[in-house]
This record gives structure tokens, sequence and C-alpha cells, in this order.
């Protein structure tokens, strides 16, 4: 078993953390949320009083953090995770953000002579409670031989993307499939509600048919033919707006950087935003159908 640091204990790094605890590593975890940090070490976790402090000695420095400045300061501060770690230890980064930071993030780490991995997650809090989520991988060979044994207790999907940022661009990419595929479901059963089409028979015959996808199957947007995703639960996340809205600019900045054309990309951004505009931030991103119908978000 390893000596784990685990910076960032919210929704989705506070039970991936507690996974690895599980599975019988010593993980010592820093949070700037004290309630947070408070419900990881009832959890069984070791609560330490920096970022520094918990990464200190570890073999595996694992992030899960808000946004690319976060990691920047978090890493290649003063007194940052790269210039604290331990000789040898693999720091792996499980946020989304964008792929600059992470292959700048990760150079830095080489050039102290530490492996790093970009290592973002797919599968929502309920894959982090699960130990069910999808991990996108950028980095070495090695450093991802390293990683496997340490994300299998947290996942059941590791994906090595390629080298470094990689992992962040399968991210994106992913999710502007995500965003735009549940716009165009959730316009569907808006306009089948129009034509008198009710919801169930529309989910019978578009899920075995050519309009299958998991934004329909999986993840439908209406209350009724998918009993567990959260249009039955008033659109509670889930997976947030908010979260959506952010991948889905980070893959706009990716695709301006790069030329990349991604017109329906674009306008994926562009709807979530005005979704959120509403007071929809914290709904889960399927609610995007309360607002094809003319309905607020809040």
């Amino acid at each position: 078993m390893a000596r784990v640091g685990f910076v960032g204990l919210g929704n989705m790094g506070g039970p991936m953390a507690v996974n690895l605890v599980k599975a019988g590593h010593d993980v010592a975890g820093f949070d700037i949320v004290s309630s947070n940090l408070d419900e990881f070490v009832t959890s069984g976790g070791k609560g330490a009083a920096s970022a520094s402090q918990a990464a200190a000695g570890a073999e595996v420095i694992i992030t899960m953090l808000p946004a690319g400045q976060h990691v920047r300061d978090v890493y290649t501060g003063a007194d940052g995770l790269i210039a604290t770690a331990a000789d040898g230890a693999l720091l792996i980064d499980c946020s989304t953000i964008d792929v600059e930071t992470a292959r700048a993030v990760a150079a830095a780490a080489g050039k102290a002579g530490l492996a790093m991995l970009d290592a973002p997650v797919s599968g929502g809090v309920v894959g982090a409670q699960a130990g069910t989520l999808t991990f996108m991988v950028g980095g070495s060979d090695d450093g991802f031989a390293r990683a496997q044994p340490i994300l299998d207790n947290m996942g059941k999907n590791i994906i090595h993307a390629g080298a470094a940022g990689n992992g962040q661009a399968a991210k994106i990419c992913n999710n502007m499939i995500l965003g735009i595929s549940m716009i165009g479901v959730s316009e569907a059963f808006v306009l089948a509600e129009k034509l008198g089409l009710d919801h169930q028979k529309l989910f019978d015959i578009s899920s075995t048919a050519s309009g299958q996808c998991w934004s329909l199957t999986t993840y439908c947007p209406v209350p009724g033919p998918v009993p567990t995703s959260p249009a039955n639960k008033d659109y509670q996340p889930g997976f947030s707006t908010d979260m959506m809205l952010k991948d889905l600019r980070l893959a706009q900045e990716a695709a301006n950087s790069a030329g990349a054309t991604t017109p329906l990309g674009a306008q994926a951004a562009s709807i979530y935003g005005l979704f959120a505009d509403t007071g929809a931030g914290n709904v889960d991103f399927s609610g995007i159908i309360r607002y094809l119908r003319g309905q607020s978000g809040d």
C-alpha cells in the first residue's frame, strides 16, 4: 500500500480520497474548506494543515482543484508541491483544466526530476463515490504504469491518452460531445411535447434507433424513462451546469488556440451560459431542457 497525499477534498476529491483509504492506503488530505477536511477525517483519513504537509513524504501526490490557476499555484509556488515533494514522488492532477497549464506544470515537474500525470475524470459525484470513474491520463508510459494501481482504487476505466496534456484534451473533447448531445436530446423532447408525443414513446423509439446516445439512455432529461437520471430528482446534480459550462469554455479556448472549427461546441457554450445566467448554475446540466422550454433554472 502507498503513502498518498491528497489535496482538494470537495465533492469529487473527497470521495476519491476516501476510496483510497478504504483500499488500505495511508492517505493524508488537505482542503481549504474545513468541513471537507473534517468529513475526510471522520471517514478514516488523516488531516493535514496545508497542501505541503499532506504531501510530506508521500509516494503519490494527487490533486483535485477547481481551475488551472489553482493547479499552477499549488504545484509551482515557492512552497508548492513540486518544491516540497519527496524525491521520486509521482504527481497526479485530477482537476479539469486547460491543456496549456497541464503541460506547463508537467514540464516544471519534469525539470525537478518528478513524473507528473494529468488525469481528469468522468463519472460525476456518483462515480467518485462508487469508485467507478473513468480516468483520461496524459503523461509518460512509466508514470502511467506507476499510477494505474492507485487509480484502479478510484475508477473502473483507466485510459492512457498519450503525452502530457492529452488527458485534459480527451476530457474537454468528451464533454463537448456530451454538452452538445444533451441539448439535441432536450430539443427533441421539447418538440415531442409540442407535437403531443409521449416522453416514454419517444424514449422507447429513439433508444433503440439511430437517435440512441448516452444523454438519452443513461441521463434522460425528462422524468420517467430512466429512473436514475437527475430529471427524477428535480435536476439535482449530478454534474452541474456551471461545471459543464466550465468544460465547454475550456474546449473553446483549446479550439481557438489550435485553430479548430467547433461551431456546435461554441453554440453549446453560449446556450449553457444563458441557462446559468437564469440562476441555474447549481442545477444539473440536463436541466437545460428547462431553458429550451422557456423556463428559468432556479
